[in-house]
Order: C-alpha cells, then sequence, then structure tokens
C-alpha cells in the first residue's frame, strides 16, 4: 500500500509534532541522566522491527472506548497499521504494517515512514532493560558496565547467575 500525496503531506505534519515532542522528551530524560544505554551496531535488513510495530499507550488511551478508537484509527488510516492484539497489562497495542514487504523485507513507503519507524532502535536505550529480536544487528551497552559488573562481582553471585545478570543488564564490552 503505497502513501498517497494527501497522505505524504499528513504523515510530514505528523512527524513534525513527534519530532518535537521527542527532541523535548529527550532533553528532559538527558537532564535526568537517561539513556542509561549506548547502542552498538547496525541494522542488518532482518525486518522484525517491522512486521508487528508495537506501540505503549497511556492508560487513558488504552482503556477509554473514544480514546483507543481516535488512536486505532489514526495508526489504520495514517500509518497503515493493522490492528492485531493488545497487552493489557504492559498496555501496548500490536500492528501489522500494510507497508511492509515481507517477501522483499522493504517498506514500501520508507521516504513517509512515521516517527515511531524512524526512531527506531533509538528508542531502546532510554527503555529500563532493552529488548531486542534475536536477529537485529544492533545491541545495547549499559554506559556504566565496568561498575556494575565490579559490584556484581562482590556479590558473590554463582558464576551462572552472575553471566546471566551479565547478559540481561548489556553489562557485556
Amino acid at each position: 500500500m503505497k502513501d498517497g500525496p494527501l497522505r505524504r503531506v499528513i504523515k510530514r505534519l505528523a512527524l513534525v509534532r513527534y519530532t518535537l515532542d521527542l527532541g523535548f522528551t529527550r532533553l528532559v530524560l538527558r537532564a535526568r541522566g537517561e539513556p542509561r544505554y549506548r547502542l552498538k551496531g547496525s541494522c542488518n535488513g532482518c525486518g522484525r522491527c517491522c512486521e508487528t510495530p508495537v506501540i505503549p499507550v497511556s492508560r487513558p488511551v488504552f482503556f477509554l472506548r473514544s480514546l483507543r478508537w481516535l488512536t486505532l484509527t489514526w495508526h489504520r488510516v495514517v500509518n497503515g497499521f493493522e490492528f492485531v492484539s493488545d497487552d493489557r497489562r504492559l498496555k501496548l497495542f500490536v500492528f501489522r504494517c500494510t507497508h511492509y514487504d515481507p517477501v522483499t523485507k522493504q517498506c514500501d513507503s520508507y521516504d513517509s515512514r512515521p516517527g515511531m519507524c524512524r526512531d527506531y532502535p533509538r528508542n531502546l536505550v532510554y527503555e529500563a532493560l532493552p529488548e531486542f529480536f534475536p536477529e537485529c544487528g544492533y545491541s545495547a551497552s549499559y554506559k556504566k558496565s565496568e561498575q556494575m559488573r565490579q559490584a556484581l562481582l562482590k556479590a558473590h553471585l554463582p558464576p551462572e547467575k552472575y553471566a546471566e545478570l551479565v547478559r540481561k543488564l548489556h553489562l557485556e564490552e
């Protein structure tokens, strides 16, 4: 599904708003000492991030019928995301992107893709524990990994528990 001229204009306007909001939010987060992680690697074109976009939403958007409808309609009409499911515990909407071609692993509207697609995976370094797809060429590294590893060593953990924490907390060099 290629984007027409009107959808491109709407997406550009939404992208400007998204970029301004994201810039302000990250400015505040940096003032608080975030992100704690550094992004490593590069895109290897696996396409996993494009297959099922996941969007976290606030409680009101998740539970109030009118806000939920508005959000799902926006993503369907403007972004070309078809609603697949939701996660009540984490307040997530899961979609299927109609622009993504699973055969070629390409986006047919790459130039007018939404801000969330442009920002992936940079957005993950602001998470408490960033998770990447196993096929993804990106990874995260905790900025103070040496200090954290030293603290874990002082805790005298069993070797398998230490190794598990180093992996889960992204403390590898």
